[in-house]
């Protein structure tokens, strides 16, 4: 391996500029580059300025920017301007090898007056350097952390001499956190468009899925309302009793409805308009879908107290009753036969509340935010599709409140939906 060390500079050449006036024409030439990278508006812009500007300030004929992989073990480029750019994302160095690859290593500048005769230097496969003969090869530090490599490279043969490296060192010290502020930032929002994707996937699954429901639902509408007609007839017009069992089926083809409109609105990537909210009492929501969901609770043992009734808060009764019915249906899958589920109402402040518990198995701390995340079940079984905590949270934040679990004691879990209280008359 050939010493690596700065050649020796030649002997200075008759200035035809005074060093004060250099060095303010460097201090300009620095200014003027941060503030052309610090307003660049897209990833493509900041780097076509970095290199650009430093390729421009280096007296070069290429620049080149190699950014550090994530996972520390080499760089890859990112952005050049004389380089072929099909190989910007491909082109690779590991830590330490070629010359790019040992300024990241050893983070400190490497240059190499012909790089055809020095051993260090890394021939890239698909990338065209032969018509290159210097180079040079700056680390990019930011917080203590070599985030990248700038490397400027000559046709003809260039001795950079120790003005050169300076200035190169603090172009690139400039330039560090400029570079890496912009890569997070840019990494974020392909994170950001990654999830929407993955939510807007999600979603159009389920309402393709729900949108299959409706159809079904009319026949056994139909099909009730026939069931109903025939049974009364068949009674001589007179049957109380199936006159009830048809309202109560159709009560229940109702029900099933109005769940598949609160998935795809809980569901909906961009809400529609916030919901009518006004005084609503808490109490006798809760006393009307317990009613409706008795058949459902029928082997629980079930029990609400407030601590005032009316409860009064502000919210929407019809968002509320679907709310309670997804909470009441998810303690009914986990609580065991003949255990409890209780409700319970208080006021505190400008804030009222609802606790739903049950006895179940609880659930653990590291699982508290993933069950209100779509499609996500604690365990595997077949029970539900992972959309009623999901979609209970979304509707408690619709009316201005919020969701949250919390442990119960001795055993299982409490569901806490809070809201607004509505302002007194």
């Amino acid at each position: 391996m050939d010493d690596p060390r700065m050649p020796r500079a030649q002997a200075p050449r008759a200035p035809t500029r005074s060093a004060s006036t250099r060095r303010l024409e460097e201090l300009g030439f620095l200014e003027e580059v941060a503030r052309l990278a610090t307003s660049a508006r897209t990833w493509d812009e900041l780097m076509d300025t970095v290199i650009e500007r430093t390729r421009k300030a280096a007296d070069a004929d290429v620049c080149s920017l190699y950014l550090m992989d994530r996972d520390n073990s080499g760089v890859t480029l990112a952005a050049t301007n004389g380089l072929d750019q099909h190989q910007v994302g491909l082109a690779r160095l590991p830590l330490g090898v070629g010359i790019t690859g040992r300024a990241a290593a050893s983070r400190t500048p490497v240059v190499s007056a012909d790089v055809h005769r020095d051993e260090r230097f890394a021939w890239i496969r698909g990338v065209d350097q032969a018509q290159f003969t210097s180079m040079c090869s700056v680390p990019l530090i930011w917080n203590d952390q070599v985030v990248g490599v700038l490397n400027v490279q000559t046709i003809r043969r260039r001795t950079f001499r120790r003005r050169d490296l300076a200035f190169l060192e603090t172009l690139a010290a400039m330039l560090a956190g400029v570079v890496e502020k912009g890569r997070l930032a840019r990494e974020a929002e392909a994170q950001i468009a990654s999830l929407h994707a993955i939510d807007e996937a999600r979603a159009g699954v389920v309402t393709v899925v729900t949108h299959e429901l409706r159809t079904p639902l009319a026949v056994v509408r139909a099909y009730v309302e026939l069931l109903g007609r025939a049974a009364i007839s068949a009674a001589g017009g007179g049957s109380a009793e199936a006159a009830e069992w048809e309202r109560a089926a159709l009560e229940q083809v109702d029900r099933l409805d109005k769940t598949v409109d609160s998935i795809l609105a809980g569901l909906r990537a961009f809400p529609s308009a916030p919901p009518e909210v006004r005084p609503i009492d808490l109490a006798g929501v809760v006393d009307d879908t317990l009613r409706e969901l008795a058949p459902l609770l029928r082997r629980h043992r079930l029990g609400a107290t407030f601590t005032e009734r009316p409860l009064r808060a502000t919210g929407s009764a019809e968002l509320l009753r679907r709310l309670l019915e997804y909470l009441l249906e998810n303690a009914a899958k986990y609580a065991p036969r003949d255990g409890v589920i209780d409700i319970y109402g208080w006021r505190l402040g400008h804030r009222a509340f609802l606790a739903v518990t049950d006895d179940g198995p609880g659930i653990p701390v590291e699982w508290r935010d993933r069950i209100f995340e779509p499609f996500v079940r604690l365990d595997d079984s077949p029970r539900g599709a992972g959309i009623g905590l999901f979609a209970a949270r979304r509707l408690a934040r619709t009316m201005g409140g919020d969701l949250r679990v919390e442990d119960r004691a001795p055993a299982g879990s409490q569901f806490v939906l809070e809201l607004p209280v509505a302002s007194r008359a």
